[in-house]
């Protein structure tokens, strides 16, 4: 099973125009940051210079010595024409051969730099032209690039842009689709213009798009005003939005996008990658450091000796595996990131980390209910495990034990399918297992969820019982996925118990 993701955050040189490139990349890097969504432009890496190949393993080299990851970024305003922005595009009768020579040339870059995505939007429809005949000229076009990107190994990440013909979700859709969805042209998300026009919440927008995504800006923005702002200036609510990239196990950059902001550069860098860290879900300790420091001697002898045993056969494991609680101790675990979690638990971690999935199966059925947790909290921490965890995550949710339930809502979670999810949380609800249990909880939540929920305590209230308190405040969170619930319709109910029932719930998510 892959383990939710850890975000790796870059920034765009696009916000550094004031900068030497080679000065914007030490600065980035010295940061903290781990990528660069890097702008081809007159200033930084021009892609008409007469020392290409020699400027190009410059940079190659130089982001190599920095550790910085790239994706290559195509919006410079002025880059191919000195008078009008953008243009000319793919949606141009005449000059659309330039941005096609441009945009090749930037795959052809990407691939000497080792890029992982170039990035590319289609541009405004032109005064005259029939959005029909712009889409079959954007098509053809596109149908070349991926053509050229497919050869040179490179991934296009296609940009929905505010304005532009295609500036949403359903249009992205409609283009891949169009082409036959080849593989390698799959989609550059821009958070921010999720806020400025997707009708979803951004969260939302994020699990929609996640199959496609290979490429992620990030910004914050008004609702219908294209205009990329510092986070905290805007109205996105961030925590959701990267719990919900990092629960779809998105692997590429996560790179900040304020063009406008070059005139402070150093400092809005700074503060940006503090945002993000600070409204990021903290990474978990690798379990083997995690649980070093808490062995004695012995325990760690013990550990080793049953890590070479299980190397040599896995089946080994089925005796070491029950073993660990008494060989290690069963003492709360005190590494960071790990609260909740004991000795044993993490030992057992350890111990699975390249288990195949059948023996992963074994000892989740053989096991005790200490030990069938153990394997349900380790799962997202596996290596092999890609079969087993949907079916052990799916026995836990069919049992009403408290522990086995919380831990299968946990980051394991991740694979379940939608429904199957919605039941444990709501599972959760009936057995009273704290909904702080469930990994990703708001990232997650729908409107199906919030129609699920209101449902129980409408027929809670309506029996003169209470609700459990987690229940309330989630849905006040979700606002706006209330909106269509039939609970509406109930308070009008010709039935007064149930009409009043639904007015007391109505009133307590005011």
């Amino acid at each position: 099973m892959t383990p939710p993701a850890r975000l790796r955050f870059g920034y765009g040189t696009n916000g550094f125009a004031n900068h030497r490139l080679d000065d914007a990349l030490d600065v980035i890097a010295g940061l903290g940051y781990e990528g660069v969504a890097l702008t081809l432009d007159h200033a930084h890496l021009d892609p008409y210079a007469p020392d290409l190949p020699a400027r190009l393993a410059a940079v190659r080299r130089r982001l190599d010595a920095l550790g910085l990851a790239v994706v290559v970024e195509t919006g410079a305003r002025y880059l191919l024409d000195p008078w009008h922005k953008h243009s000319p595009t793919l949606l141009h009768e005449d000059g659309r051969e330039v941005r096609v020579d441009f945009l090749e040339r930037a795959i052809r870059i990407g691939a000497g730099l080792g890029a992982e995505a170039v990035s590319f939007w289609s541009g405004v429809l032109p005064e005259g032209t029939a959005p029909e005949h712009g889409w079959e000229l954007l098509a053809e076009g596109c149908a070349r690039l991926a053509a050229t990107a497919a050869r040179e190994g490179v991934q296009l990440g296609f940009e929905p842009e505010p304005g532009m013909l295609v500036e949403d979700l359903a249009g992205y859709r409609r283009l891949r689709d169009t082409l036959g969805s080849p593989a390698s042209f799959r989609l550059t998300l821009d958070i921010g213009h999720c806020r400025c026009l997707e009708p979803l919440p951004v969260a939302e927008c994020v699990r929609e798009a996640a199959a496609d995504l290979v490429n992620v800006q990030i910004d914050d923005m008004r609702r219908g005003v294209h205009e990329h702002l510092e986070f905290g200036t805007g109205e996105i609510d961030f925590t959701p939005v990267l719990a919900a990239l990092e629960s779809s196990g998105y692997r590429g950059l996560v790179a900040v996008e304020l063009p406008r902001h070059s005139h402070s550069a150093p400092q809005t860098a700074r503060r940006s990658l503090a945002f993000l860290r600070e409204h990021a879900r903290p990474a978990p300790v690798p379990p083997a450091r995690a649980v070093d420091a808490e062995l004695s001697p012995a325990a760690r002898e013990w550990l080793a000796a049953a890590l070479a045993r299980a190397a040599a056969d896995p089946a080994a494991l089925l005796a070491d595996f029950p073993a660990a609680g008494r060989a290690c101790g069963r003492r709360p675990l005190g590494a960071p990131g790990w609260e909740g979690w004991t000795v044993d638990e993490a030992v057992r971690t350890v111990l699975l980390a390249g288990a195949p999935a059948p023996v992963v199966g074994d000892l989740y059925a053989r096991g005790d209910r200490a030990e069938r947790r153990a394997v349900l909290r380790a799962l997202p921490y596996l290596e092999r495990a890609d079969g087993a965890a949907a079916p052990l995550l799916g026995d836990a949710l069919r049992t009403n034990d408290t522990a086995l339930v919380a831990a299968a809502l946990g980051p394991a979670a991740a694979v379940l399918d939608d429904a199957t999810w919605r039941q444990g949380v709501l599972k959760c609800v009936f057995l009273g297992v704290p909904l702080a249990s469930v990994a990703a909880l708001d990232a997650r939540a729908d409107a199906e969820l919030a129609r699920m929920l209101l449902d129980f305590a409408h027929e809670r209230v309506a029996a003169g019982r209470e609700v459990p308190a987690d229940v309330l405040p989630l849905l006040r969170r979700h606002p706006a996925l209330l909106a269509a619930s039939p609970i509406h319709a109930e308070a009008d109910s010709p039935e007064p118990r149930r009409a009043e029932a639904a007015r007391r719930v109505l009133a307590a998510l005011r």
